[in-house]
């Protein structure tokens, strides 16, 4: 199987490193700058569980380098997306199945609900670019329950858990998804293909939709966001907005925040992707964890206050920084 990673981070290093294991299966990566340039050097680098794991990899900075691939997985930041997308064209044949491994709400995610169909959604592709390079016939949706961190230019460090969900974006169970379900499943990889994959990204979602934007704006781990009650009760309140919007768009939320706030606090002294990001000065994700369920509300007409107000200070927080846009 050829399977290409576009985005060579954190995430995606962690998936190539552990695909490149396995034999008959040749992975290549898109990627650029010191990246690309370390790739090329030395493969992929994962450190995880006390070991460093070695493995090649063609890397390359045009996909037209690559050509068509039987399994194309993007894990860039969801900013980045639109811009990029357009150039993904030749890695997709005919065949290929495009599993985009990313944070919060995907562009497809409304599309096929009633009265959204020519209206998408401008928080996460403002131009309609994603959709009109990625044909949708060929998504598999992907959830991940891991974390990892980039501790160089190609080298990553496996933080904790395994956890992979893939499904059909609408619903529903296919050869296709059980297919890659178990080729990740191969790489040690805990792996659950769900027949209702939209309700499982909305679950996620609700959980660090607060998490990561409080973290931004703090500079605190989770323990201390919720250590907090004001704040904690502040995440609930936006969690809260979040279920009533969930409701409306098939993916209803069967916990209460209290229930959910119990499951992060497991995590200890955990440090979000987006404080991260910040720290890193990288560009935040601000649209597809928080902007699009703001959107989401306004269009259905389900208030959002304290969702818009988190927003709004992330959002500026992040342009002081240049982290962005204006």
């Amino acid at each position: 199987m050829n399977v290409c990673i576009v985005g060579a981070g954190a995430i995606g290093g962690l998936i190539g490193t552990r695909l490149a294991q396995l034999p008959g299966c040749r992975v290549s990566a898109l990627a650029r700058g010191a990246t690309l340039a370390a790739l090329q050097a030395h493969g992929w680098r994962l450190e995880t569980q006390g070991t460093t794991l070695h493995a090649p990899v063609e890397a390359r900075a045009c996909a037209d380098e690559l050509g068509p691939q039987d399994l194309v997985i993007i894990a860039v930041k969801s900013p980045a997306l639109p811009a990029l997308a357009p150039a993904l064209a030749p890695l997709i044949g005919h065949e290929t199945v495009i599993l985009p491994a990313m944070n919060g709400v995907p562009w497809w995610f409304c599309q096929r609900l009633p009265g959204w169909e020519r209206a998408p959604l401008q928080s996460v592709d403002p131009t309609g670019a994603t959709a009109a390079a990625l044909p949708a016939q060929q998504l598999l949706a992907c959830v991940v329950h891991a974390s990892a961190a980039t501790i160089g230019p190609g080298h990553v460090r496996h933080q904790m858990g395994h956890g992979l969900i893939v499904g059909e974006p609408w619903g529903g169970t296919s050869e296709r998804a059980q297919r890659i379900g178990a080729l990740l499943q191969q790489t040690g990889f805990e792996v659950t293909v769900s027949p209702d994959v939209r309700r499982d990204i909305w679950y996620k979602l609700w959980g660090n939709m607060t998490m990561n934007p409080v973290s931004a704006l703090t500079g605190a781990t989770v323990d201390r966001i919720l250590a907090d009650p004001l704040v904690r009760d502040l995440c609930s309140s936006v969690m809260r907005e979040a279920a009533a919007i969930g409701e409306r768009i098939g993916c209803p939320i069967d916990q209460a925040p209290e229930d959910r706030h119990a499951v992060t606090a497991r995590l200890g002294a955990f440090r979000t992707s987006m404080l991260q990001d910040v720290e890193a000065g990288r560009p935040v994700e601000l649209d597809a964890l928080l902007g699009a369920v703001c959107e989401i509300g306004q269009r259905l007409g389900v208030p959002t206050p304290c969702a818009n107000a988190l927003l709004g200070l992330s959002r500026l927080f992040a342009r002081q920084r240049g982290l962005y846009p204006a």
